[in-house]
C-alpha cells in the first residue's frame, strides 16, 4: 500500500486493495466473490448501459480513538436499495447479503481505514446493474452486485465551513411522480448540467424546488435539505426526495438534543425565516449554508459565515457517533474486525 496523506485527502476515487461481487442469474443470488479488478466484462446490450437499470448506495467507515473500525447504518443502506430494486424492477437483494458484502469488503482494505482524527473516513459504495442484454424496453435478466472501498477527504473542499447555493427555476432534477426517491444513477445524470453552472458560479450545489409548481423545496443535489428556526429542525417532505439516512439520524439527534422536529412541505417564501440552513448526506454529513441565491428573482437569503450553533451540535454528535466517541444507543454503528 502506497503512503496516503490522510489530512490532504480530496473526495474521489483512489484503488483499494479488493472488491465484493455476486452474480444474479437464472433466478437467484450467487454466493459472495472478490476480485481484485477495477474493471467490469459487460455484453455490448446490458439493460444498465442502455436503460440505465441500475442502483447504488454510499455509507462510511470511520476509525475510532480506540482503533476499532465502525461502519454507519449499513441496515438502512441495505433497506434504501431495495427500495430502489422495486422503483425499477431489479431483484432485491437480501439485506444480509449486502451487510455481509460491505463488513468483507471493509475488512478486506481494513489498511484504507484513515487514522482518527484525520478529518477522513472510508467511502463505500455498493453498485447494482442490469448485466442481461436488453434492446427491448424491458428489465434485464441478469444483475451484478459490487462493493468498492477508498479512503475519501471531505466532499465540499471547505469541509464544514458555510457555502453558497443557487435557485435555478429552469433546471428540475426529477419529475413529479419520477425517481426522484431511488438512489439511481439517472437522477444524477440529470443534475450534472445544473451542478456545473453552479460550480462555474461560485457556488456548492442547486436548490431545487419541486418540479411542478416551483413553490416548494424539494433538495440540494447532492444532498437533502434542513432549515433550523425556534429551535426547530425542519425538512422538506416530499415523494420527489431521495430519503437521507444522514438526515433521518439528525432527525434522531435533534430530538434528543431537546429540538422539535418537523417533516413538512416548506414553501420557497418561509426560506428567509430560517436562522440556520445546511444540505446533508453521507458524503457531507453536514454542509452549512451561509447563502441562497435565488437567480430567478434576484433574491439572495443570507444566514452567517459561521456554522450556526444546532448545527454545529447535531454534526458534532453525528460524528462522535460515527466514531466512538459517545455512546451508540441506537444501534447504528457495525464494527468491522480485520481479518
Amino acid at each position: 500500500m502506497e503512503k496516503i496523506d490522510w489530512a490532504s485527502l480530496k473526495f474521489g476515487y483512489r484503488k483499494a486493495n479488493i472488491n465484493v461481487r455476486c452474480h444474479y442469474k437464472d433466478g437467484q443470488w450467487g454466493p459472495l466473490e472478490l476480485s481484485d479488478s477495477e474493471y467490469i466484462n459487460m455484453h455490448i446490450a446490458a439493460a444498465c448501459l442502455h436503460y440505465g437499470q441500475e442502483a447504488f448506495e454510499g455509507l462510511k467507515a470511520f476509525t475510532g480513538k480506540d482503533g476499532r473500525v465502525r461502519v454507519f447504518r449499513v441496515d438502512e443502506n441495505a433497506r434504501r436499495m431495495q427500495l430502489s430494486c422495486d422503483g425499477i424492477l431489479m431483484p432485491q437483494l437480501p439485506v444480509e447479503t449486502f451487510i455481509e458484502a460491505v463488513r468483507i469488503a471493509v475488512a478486506k482494505n481494513i489498511e484504507y481505514v484513515p487514522p482518527y482524527g484525520s478529518g477522513a473516513s472510508l467511502y463505500i459504495r455498493p453498485l447494482l446493474i442490469g448485466t442481461g442484454p436488453q434492446i427491448g424496453v424491458r428489465p434485464a435478466t441478469e444483475y451484478l452486485f459490487i462493493v468498492f472501498v477508498m479512503p475519501v477527504g471531505p466532499y465540499f473542499p471547505t469541509g464544514f465551513q458555510p457555502t453558497d447555493i443557487v435557485i435555478y427555476r429552469h433546471f428540475d432534477r426529477v419529475a413529479p411522480q419520477g425517481t426522484g426517491r431511488y438512489k439511481i444513477g439517472g437522477n444524477y445524470a440529470a443534475s450534472l448540467m445544473a451542478g456545473e453552472k453552479a460550480r462555474e458560479g461560485g457556488y456548492s450545489a442547486v436548490l431545487y424546488l419541486d418540479a411542478r409548481e416551483k413553490k416548494f423545496v424539494d433538495e440540494c443535489g447532492p444532498a437533502n435539505f434542513f432549515g433550523i428556526k425556534n429551535n426547530t429542525y425542519i425538512t422538506p417532505l416530499s415523494d420527489s426526495i431521495l430519503p437521507s439516512i444522514t438526515n433521518k439520524s439528525l432527525m434522531q439527534l435533534a430530538e434528543d438534543i431537546g429540538m422539535k422536529v418537523e417533516r413538512r412541505p416548506v414553501p420557497v417564501e418561509e426560506l428567509p425565516s430560517f436562522e440556520e440552513v445546511g444540505e446533508c448526506g453521507t458524503a457531507a454529513v453536514i454542509s452549512p449554508v451561509k447563502r441562497i441565491y435565488d437567480a430567478d428573482l434576484d433574491k439572495e437569503y443570507l444566514y452567517g459565515t459561521e456554522p450556526g450553533p444546532w448545527s454545529v451540535k447535531l454534526y458534532s454528535k453525528l460524528k462522535a457517533i460515527q466514531c466512538g466517541d459517545e455512546p451508540d444507543k441506537y444501534g447504528w454503528v457495525t464494527i468491522v474486525e480485520p481479518e
